[in-house]
């Protein structure tokens, strides 16, 4: 049994290769592991609230079986500054643009927590993208609030493996506190339900059983909103990536290979 007072970190994946690209809302970088397949889309991950290095391991997994990319926004992880502070729906122009200059050809495009609120916005009419997914999606409206999601995020901390917090840190002292608030602040007001009501091709939602964050019941009702879509629980809290990198791995190639 793993002792719950040590810190765990799951294993990152080697040979990851490192861009950036020079949009109009500011420089982003991207890792990519992997190499493409024939007849599998390439996956696109957008990182979570601020931080994206423990999104890694679960990238490693994707890589098995197609190249995959972590997409970090601007302001964050690895990426340069914006011109200004963003909203969500331009966290979305900013991706689509990646996709746009990237040219990959059809990929999953992919975001956990609220990073699955900037994949919802970029996805909307981009013809690169066949189909969605949204991993441990944000913000349920049982926490749309900034109180009610600090105590429903306090809550599912206590459902997580340790080592999760030491990793998000250094992400997040680089960030800095106001730019964090601001970025919880324009997740709270941005409504999910509406790019994914737009959304004209499949989708899968994915949430972990433990998570407080999402629910079960607010899950389902998203997936319903698309066309095609599928809902899936695998086990673990909000961050379940975290845990298991393989958890969302299956699930994912499943959905990418109903594309083709």
């Amino acid at each position: 049994m793993r002792d719950k007072n040590r810190s765990y970190a799951p294993p990152f994946p080697r040979n990851v290769i490192t861009s950036y690209h020079d949009g109009p809302l500011g420089r982003m970088r991207s890792r990519a592991v992997g190499e493409p397949r024939s007849g599998v889309p390439e996956v696109v991950l957008v990182q979570g609230m601020g931080v994206a290095d423990y999104l890694m391991p679960g990238l490693g997994a994707f890589g098995e079986w197609t190249r995959a990319h972590l997409v970090e926004l601007p302001g964050f992880a690895g990426s340069g500054d914006p011109p200004h502070e963003l909203t969500v729906p331009e966290f979305g122009r900013a991706v689509a643009d990646w996709l746009t200059a990237r040219q990959l050809g059809r990929v999953v495009l992919a975001g956990h927590s609220s990073g699955t609120q900037v994949a919802a916005q970029a996805a909307m009419g981009h013809a690169h993208v066949p189909g969605v997914v949204l991993a441990s999606p944000t913000v349920d409206p049982v926490a749309r609030g900034l109180m009610r999601l600090l105590v429903r995020w306090r809550l599912d901390g206590r459902r997580e493996p340790p080592g999760l917090t030491q990793s998000h840190r250094p992400e997040w002292k680089r960030a800095g506190g106001p730019r964090l608030a601001h970025l919880v602040r324009a997740h709270l007001k941005h409504v999910i339900e509406e790019p994914v009501a737009r959304l004209a091709v499949p989708l899968l939602v994915i949430r972990g059983r433990d998570d407080v964050i999402s629910t079960r019941r607010w899950g389902r009702q998203l997936a319903a909103l698309a066309p095609a879509s599928e809902y899936v629980e695998v086990a673990g809290a909000h961050t379940f990536p975290w845990r298991d990198p393989h958890a969302w791995s299956e699930p994912v190639r499943r959905f990418a290979t109903r594309l083709t």
